[in-house]
């Protein structure tokens, strides 16, 4: 199996302004053509330490892509860096020129082509993959069979240069085996019980396949993959595994294929013809933006509402005033109403509600933050849950009571 090295450059990842989304975008894309990521590394833009970083990476990468650090100014440091490695020297490339000129004609911006000028001087030893969403091209160096890509860090510009043309590059590069995964995803056993259940299953597993435990909230996310020089062998070896482990764990059990919860409740509501709707507090629009992720869901989510303050609960959403009186805005009480008003509202199968105190701090009805009540109803039997998570930060708090909320409402779908 061929091996890559992830190389992120630049001092706003570092600094922890800028979140480094391209590693995992391009992990999963080599990993989909069977090349494993090793290590992703990042790292400053100073012409040593990726000199360093380079040497470092082709001592256990065979592929090892670099993003960031490449810019329009003859100071670009990472494109110097690259040019020192390899002792090679940098020059205009006319390819890359036009290609940037006509570029620059397309969004109208030709008066300041000299300026971008600098972005088509390459190493002379480089491929260029030339980039058709920016000024930046890609460029590839090789050394004794091994490959460095320098791409931009612009994800919509990294994107379809991994997709479009570096991926099918390697694939025609390598004779590469192939990589087949499936999720088995768990709900309502402690991981450590999940193991132990399951030991002699693992232990048995071929020697081509490996698994791996990963814990989202309070599900976890059973992973298989399988190596070998057949994708339908591999698909079929897998189907046969999971068929082997379901027994096991068949009443823990809500997936055997798709990894987000938001996907898998897609396909439930699409296969049952069932709507949803969203009346949410505390979780600000989270659970509707989880929801609405999913290509297609149009046919199922009917609309949403983020009441968050108390009159508009008891505006919109009907909720009583005497209830909020007598047992505070966050409470199950209230959850309750919510989700009842918002399903008279949307006129859905399923409406969810959410109530609760994302913090930092106290809620106004003197609740302590991390408090969360959430309902679930479907026709006219609902279901409502209490939470109190206080170690969590307010965006966290909003993932992980959504990722819940609709977790639990997959469980008793499946169940049903």
């Amino acid at each position: 199996m061929k091996n890559a090295v992830l190389i992120t450059i630049g001092d706003e990842i570092l600094s922890g302004n800028t979140v480094d989304t391209n590693s995992n975008f391009i992990a999963t894309e080599l990993k989909n053509i069977g090349i494993q990521v090793s290590q992703i590394i990042t790292i400053s833009d100073e012409i040593e330490i990726i000199k360093n970083t380079i040497k470092s990476a082709f001592e256990i990468g065979d592929v090892i892509i670099t993003t960031g650090g490449l810019g329009p100014t003859r100071d670009d440091k990472t494109k110097k860096a690259i040019a020192e490695f390899f002792n090679d020297e940098i020059a205009l490339d006319e390819t890359t020129f036009n290609h940037l000129k006509a570029y620059m004609e397309r969004r109208g911006r030709l008066e300041i082509l000299e300026r971008n000028r600098e972005q088509a001087f390459v190493p002379t030893k480089s491929k260029v993959f030339q980039n058709h969403y920016g000024t930046a091209p890609c460029m590839m160096m090789e050394q004794d069979g091994k490959l460095l890509f320098s791409l931009p860090g612009v994800p919509y510009e990294v994107k379809p240069l991994i997709k479009d043309q570096i991926v099918p590059y390697l694939q025609t590069k390598f004779n590469l085996n192939y990589i087949s995964t499936r999720i088995v995803s768990v709900v309502g056993i402690p991981e450590s019980i999940l193991a132990d259940t399951i030991e002699d299953w693992e232990l048995a597993l071929p020697q081509n396949l490996s698994l791996s435990y990963l814990p989202v909230g309070t599900r976890v996310k059973l992973r298989l993959t399988a190596t070998g020089t057949s994708e339908a062998f591999l698909q079929q070896q897998l189907e046969e595994e999971i068929q082997k482990v379901l027994p096991l764990i068949k009443d823990h059990v809500i997936a055997t294929s798709e990894d987000k919860i938001e996907k898998i409740l897609a396909e439930i509501l699409t296969e049952r013809k069932m709507t949803i709707s969203t009346a949410e507090s505390c979780t600000g629009g989270e659970l509707a933006k989880m929801i609405t992720s999913i290509s297609g869901s149009s046919k199922y989510f009917l609309g949403g509402i983020i009441a968050y303050a108390t009159e508009k609960k008891t505006e919109i959403l009907k909720v009583k005033k005497e209830t909020v009186e007598q047992f505070t805005v966050v409470s199950e009480q209230v959850a309750a109403e919510m989700a009842e008003g918002c399903q008279k509202l949307f006129n859905t199968d399923i409406a969810l509600s959410t109530t609760g105190v994302a913090g930092p701090g106290k809620g106004e009805d003197g609740k302590e933050v991390g408090t969360v009540f959430y309902t679930i109803r479907i026709h006219d039997q609902e279901v409502t849950s209490k939470l109190y998570m206080p170690h969590l930060e307010r965006m966290d708090f909003m993932y992980f009571v959504s990722q819940k909320v609709i977790q639990d409402l997959v469980g008793i779908l499946v169940s049903n």
